[in-house]
């Protein structure tokens, strides 16, 4: 059918939508979302991603209101213009605070993870969504593929609830709807910083390999500093750069594990070339951190992360990446953006960085390679895809209710 054509002496206010020119879609409506997670100065992965989700959507959506409601371990945390509300562990009142605070936005997105949540398993979070009368969004950074019976219970109700369940990989949405029933889904990378700036792909130094994020147990690091050992006949010398605090709750109990790391590299003999830079550094000191490494190492000995910020950063930097093979490495890196090597595997490990640092044309190919995946990743991306999901989430309830009155 034809697109109505108005006459020419009628102005823009005259047309017979109510001012809108043919052909052009209603303007969407400012949404108010209320972002519920961890958030800084808390030190954590979802904290860090939910201030960098919320500054992507406002870039996309600048007329949009993004209240937060943030989970604290206590109430002794600075004041941010952004947090609306702040739901403590321990304190049920401040429950009511977060729900008032939603009550008053147009969709819920909720980080989750078991641990950020109070109660067994974080099955607080239950309480939250079971209050809500809009719509949610549920963002899910880890998906177990055997859940205990209560795990399940939280998941089932989350998911329950939810008008969209979202997962930063396609790994983790697959694992949502084998293990769990999920009709609402929908993969959202997880986004990155754009970092592309002077990252050449081949170098002429030593090498310097990097790892960064929480120390803690689990990320193998152990393996990771044998693993460089088996590098000493390398000249020039190699540097292996282990960046990051201890994880607080690791730390609450002294930081014995910095130590032990410490400790190791000394008796391996390499004291001289691990370098531990605990030292705090804001947005553009680790891009440049990162920028500086000739090769990303990420040795994690859990084979069922879904989602690795770290990872998504270092490609999105254009580094080359050695990682064991945990399903989002898998999933990212096998198009030619890194080296997979077993769990566990030291030699593996060793000998993929050796062929990184020193066998002509690997790096400069990984590095292409890690942009090309990188520059799917970067946040503005990121950004419109939630907005473009968000707008539709609240558009269906508007149109629901509407069908109710």
């Amino acid at each position: 059918m034809a697109n109505h054509v108005a006459p020419s002496h009628v102005g823009p206010a005259l047309w017979r939508d109510g001012g809108r020119p043919p052909g052009r879609p209603p303007a969407a409506p400012a949404l108010r979302v209320g972002m519920v997670g961890t958030y800084p100065p808390t030190e954590c992965g979802i904290a860090t991603f939910t201030r960098n989700l919320r500054a992507a959507i406002a870039e996309q959506r600048p007329e949009w209101q993004l209240p937060v409601v943030r989970l604290l371990e206590d109430e002794d945390t600075p004041a941010l213009a952004e947090v609306a509300s702040s739901w403590v562990r321990g304190r049920p009142r401040t429950l009511e605070g977060a729900r008032r605070t939603l009550a008053e936005c147009d969709v819920a997105v909720v980080q989750h993870e078991f641990g950020i949540f109070d109660g067994p398993d974080g099955d607080a979070v239950i309480d939250l969504v079971d209050g809500l009368r809009v719509p949610l969004v549920v963002v899910f950074h880890t998906i177990l593929t055997s859940p205990s019976r209560r795990q399940r219970r939280v998941m089932t109700a989350l998911l329950r609830r939810a008008s969209l369940a979202v997962t930063p990989s396609a790994s983790a949405l697959n694992r949502l709807r084998a293990t769990y029933w999920a009709p609402r889904s929908a993969l959202i990378p997880h986004g990155a910083a754009d970092n592309f700036a002077a990252s050449p792909g081949e170098r002429r130094t030593g090498g310097t390999i990097l790892t960064w994020g929480l120390l803690g147990p689990g990320k193998g690091l152990e393996s990771a500093i044998e693993a460089v050992s088996r590098l000493g006949d390398l000249w020039p010398p190699v540097t292996y750069v282990i960046a990051g605090h201890t994880h607080p709750h690791v730390r609450a109990h002294g930081d014995d594990y910095r130590q032990s790391l410490v400790d190791r590299a000394a008796r391996l003999g390499i004291a001289d070339r691990v370098r531990f830079d605990d030292q705090y550094r804001d947005r553009a000191s680790l891009n440049a951190l990162v920028r500086s490494a000739d090769v990303v190492l990420l040795p994690y000995e859990s084979r069922d992360q879904v989602c690795s910020g770290v990872l998504v950063e270092a490609l999105a930097s254009a580094r080359p990446v050695v990682a064991t093979r945990f399903p989002h490495a898998i999933e990212l890196l096998s198009s030619g953006a890194g080296i997979l090597v077993p769990h566990g595997d030291v030699d593996a490990m060793s000998a993929a960085l050796r062929r990184v640092l020193r066998t002509p044309g690997v790096a400069g190919s990984l590095s292409s390679a890690a942009r090309d995946v990188g520059e799917t990743l970067v946040w503005p991306r990121v950004g419109e895809q939630f907005a473009r999901h968000l707008a539709a989430v609240a558009a269906t309830a508007r149109r629901r209710e509407g069908e109710r009155r």
